[in-house]
């Protein structure tokens, strides 16, 4: 059975279920082993709720014996990322300070992945407060990535543990957050799928804020597939969040398999290529080749926003102030509780007057209008997800180089955050040392159905990851 179960899919699983290969519990059994076996060293998991998945699996094994099958999701054990609410069980954020806030109801996004039959096996690590994009966690941990087991590597930030759970087959799909790139980031350094849907699809109600006017739920899964169903059951209007109210409704499902030809996808000629390995933007612009030949129109171009972006971001980020501004009392009170490369980035924050503040966001949102309106004869841009693969830890975490090498990962994802855009991060292949590549493909507001076609047709096209090779994760054991 083992074999079977190794590094499936959502959509392989949910076949096994529905013509009773396997069940819900020994489904659930099988990543509660592995996860028993191997996280002592990975540290993906914060929580493991062994006992309330497998009260879950039962009860979702009765429901499909009794004929009352929900779909896809019934009976899939997933994690998610400890900003989400569940009932009963804390939300930590990543941090010390949370570490007993216990939430009262579901978040949104868990009550419509259990309403679909989902159960989930726990709550991932992250960085505090999910501000970072490298993946450190001085208080519980820096999540390993799978794919070295000899060099511990970052594994992306903030949804670490999300990315190091799946790509080790610790759960099947996992939810992330991103506000600057936080799916997408461990996506591409763990090899996986990213999403970052369009503010305001998905419902922030019962997550833990960074930047609400930023934050979005997203999921980390091993197919295109697999991200478009969860998203499918996640996008929606939710009355508990006015953020998600005047979206438009999408079918993403029902268009993976459209048609690409005649698609256009860009290359910008700016911001996104400075700094980038030479194996990373090998892989990349091959990758452009792959769409071309898929009947793509392949081109280059110059986006003066690009530019504009960079240099608003030169003068601060807002989301700093944001950070400061929520957490501000902690950080007065508490400041030896929390991370300190986290309340560093915070305390930045407090140094952006008010003027300077508004004139910046007035500036993000007229850059917003523009670059829509630059993008509308174009299906998606195609950069790097991160300009290098997962980097040893022990380089990465040092006075001197952390605040380097975490913006340089958060510096081509950030921008569809900043800029009101959707994002979709993808592998594309591998250094010569074996570690994940990620290609980034970003759309216009609204547009995430046209990322997952050419995304899943890319995919189609090419081998996945998981069938070329997998991270050893045996030799964590």
């Amino acid at each position: 059975m083992d074999r079977t179960l190794a590094f499936a899919t959502l959509h392989q699983l949910a076949a096994l279920i529905q013509k009773r290969a396997i069940s819900p519990v020994e489904l659930t059994t099988y990543y509660l082993e592995r996860i028993a076996a191997y996280d002592q060293r990975l540290n993906s998991y914060l929580c493991v709720l062994a006992e309330r998945a497998l009260a879950a699996a039962r009860a979702a094994e009765t429901a499909i014996a009794g004929g009352h099958y929900l779909g896809p999701l019934h009976g899939i054990p997933l994690a998610i990322k400890d900003l989400i609410d569940l009932a009963g069980h804390a939300t930590t954020g990543g941090s010390l300070l949370f570490k007993n806030r216990i939430a009262q109801e579901d978040a949104t996004v868990a009550r419509r992945l259990a309403q679909a039959g989902a159960l989930f096996l726990g709550k991932t690590q992250m960085v505090e407060f999910a501000f970072g994009g490298v993946g450190i966690n001085h208080h519980y941990g820096t999540p390993w990535n799978p794919w070295d087991p000899r060099v511990h590597r970052i594994p992306g930030g903030s949804s670490s543990g999300s990315g190091v759970g799946v790509a080790a087959d610790l759960a099947p799909a996992a939810l992330g957050s991103d506000t600057g790139g936080s799916v997408r980031i461990p996506s591409s350094f763990c090899g996986l799928v990213g999403l970052k849907p369009t503010f305001g699809r998905i419902s922030n109600n019962g997550v833990l804020p960074l930047d609400s006017s930023l934050d979005c739920i997203g999921p980390l899964t091993r197919s295109v597939r697999d991200a478009a169903l969860l998203f499918q059951v996640l996008a929606g209007p939710d009355p508990a969040d006015p953020d998600t109210w005047s979206q438009p409704c999408e079918d993403v499902l029902e268009d993976l398999d459209g048609e690409v030809d005649g698609m256009r996808l860009c290359l910008p000629r700016e911001y996104f290529w400075k700094d980038v390995d030479p194996e990373v933007e090998a892989a990349v612009k091959q990758a452009a080749h792959v769409f071309a030949d898929l009947g793509v129109r392949v081109d280059e171009v110059s986006l003066k926003e690009l530019d504009e972006l960079a240099q608003l971001r030169s003068r601060g980020t807002p989301i700093a102030v944001e950070a400061y501004s929520r957490f501000r009392e902690d950080l007065e009170q508490r400041l030896d509780q929390f991370d300190p490369i986290v309340s560093a980035r915070m305390l930045d924050g407090r140094r952006m007057s008010a003027p300077d503040y508004f004139e910046i966001q007035r500036g993000y949102a007229q850059l917003r209008r523009r670059t829509h309106r630059a993008l509308q004869q174009v299906d998606a841009l195609l950069t790097p997800t991160t300009p290098f693969a997962a980097l040893p830890a022990a380089e990465v975490d040092r006075e001197d180089t952390y605040t380097r090498v975490n913006g340089l990962c958060l510096r081509n994802t950030g921008a569809a955050n900043l800029l009101g855009l959707c994002a979709l991060s993808l592998p594309c292949g591998f250094t010569r040392s074996g570690l994940p590549i990620g290609l980034q493909l970003i759309g216009r507001a609204w547009t995430e159905g046209r990322l997952l076609r050419l995304a899943h047709t890319y995919e189609q096209a090419t081998p996945s990851p998981w069938l070329k090779q997998h991270p050893r994760v045996e030799a964590f054991g």
